[in-house]
């Protein structure tokens, strides 16, 4: 009897019993929450370093700052204080010195972001054209700001020096005459808007240059195409296109401005610069707060002076974030 060996076809493989699942041991069961606890908790622990440094040498320091401000403290006992309310607040905003400080600041200000933004801008478009030695360029309109303040200001003081200053000699060559540079209220404003204007514009150059290298090629272009200029490629392509960049360099200069310190302390070799002047004619709120706090030794009056300043900062955030939402709508 012969019997036939199964095919493929007909062979049928035995049944097999319910599939039997391997035990999960402790070992792989810890595992597995160790991985959930890395995958939730590892974002935390790389952003922590930033807030406890923050907390430690920001926060803190804000709040206590807005504690003594509540205080009558001086510098001889500091350890002694007096709880006097918002009267420190009310004392600056009825000083006088006090809003001609805010008027310097807001003046230096505008003179030094305006001409110093304009500046940068048109430095940028020349550094975004294929240039011989570019490289070189960048690092040379960078090196204003890699300069310290009290060098450049120190500088610039024997520059508009009343007597044997490097411009005034130049204005007396070619027959203008002197200038007295420090103790003019308009003029002391403009050489302090000039060391402020030469500091930064290589940055804000350099930031601006960045943005334009993001603009995509393919816009130039389609403007080239339809007939545009170079000029008009800047003011159609280029200047929409960094929109959004323009408005944080204003930001970031408005607070710089808000902030000036050095250049004024040092506008006249530091001689009178912790008074703005002989008559404060640019003493700014950077120095109205260092001549309370170090010159008098009122620490509760200078803790309201900054709390004060960071109070007109938020107000020229605000005013910048509505102009540029404007901006933006109008735009789309």
């Amino acid at each position: 009897m012969v019997t036939k060996t199964p095919t493929r076809d007909t062979y049928v493989p035995p049944p097999r019993g319910p599939r039997q699942q391997q035990p999960v041991s402790s070992r792989q069961t810890w595992r597995r929450r160790l991985w959930r606890f890395d995958d939730k908790a590892s974002p935390y622990a790389y952003i922590a370093p930033f807030f406890l440094v923050f907390g430690a040498f920001g926060l803190y320091p804000l709040i206590y700052t807005g504690w003594i401000a509540l205080h009558r403290v001086e510098m001889t006992g500091m350890d002694q204080m007096e709880w006097v309310g918002f009267e420190n607040f009310s004392k600056i905003l009825q000083d006088s010195e006090f809003w001609t400080a805010v008027t310097n600041t807001f003046l230096i200000g505008v003179f030094s972001t305006v001409p110093q933004l304009l500046v940068a801008l048109g430095l940028a478009h020349l550094l975004n054209y294929k240039l011989r030695a570019s490289t070189f360029w960048r690092t040379v309109i960078l090196t204003p700001y890699a300069t310290s303040v009290a060098t450049a200001a120190l500088v610039f003081a024997l520059v508009f020096r009343a007597d044997g200053g490097l411009l005034n000699w130049a204005l007396d060559f070619i027959g203008l005459g002197e200038t007295n540079w420090a103790n003019g209220h308009w003029t002391s404003k403009v050489a302090i808007s000039v060391i402020v204007i030469w500091r930064w514009t290589g940055y804000n150059a350099l930031i601006y240059l960045a943005a334009m290298q993001a603009v995509p090629a393919d816009l130039y272009e389609a403007a080239s195409l339809d007939g545009a200029s170079r000029w008009q490629q800047f003011l159609k392509v280029t200047i929409p296109s960094l929109r959004p960049t323009i408005l944080f360099t204003i930001v970031i200069s408005t607070i710089g401005s808000m902030q000036l310190f050095g250049e004024p302390l040092l506008l006249e070799g530091g001689t009178i610069g912790a008074t703005g002047g002989t008559e404060n004619q640019y003493e700014t709120l950077s120095i109205y707060l260092y001549n309370y706090g170090w010159n008098l030794g009122h620490l509760g009056m200078s803790a309201a002076v900054a709390w004060a300043m960071l109070a007109l900062l938020l107000a020229i955030a605000l005013i910048n974030w509505i102009v540029g939402r404007f901006v933006r709508r109008s735009a789309a």
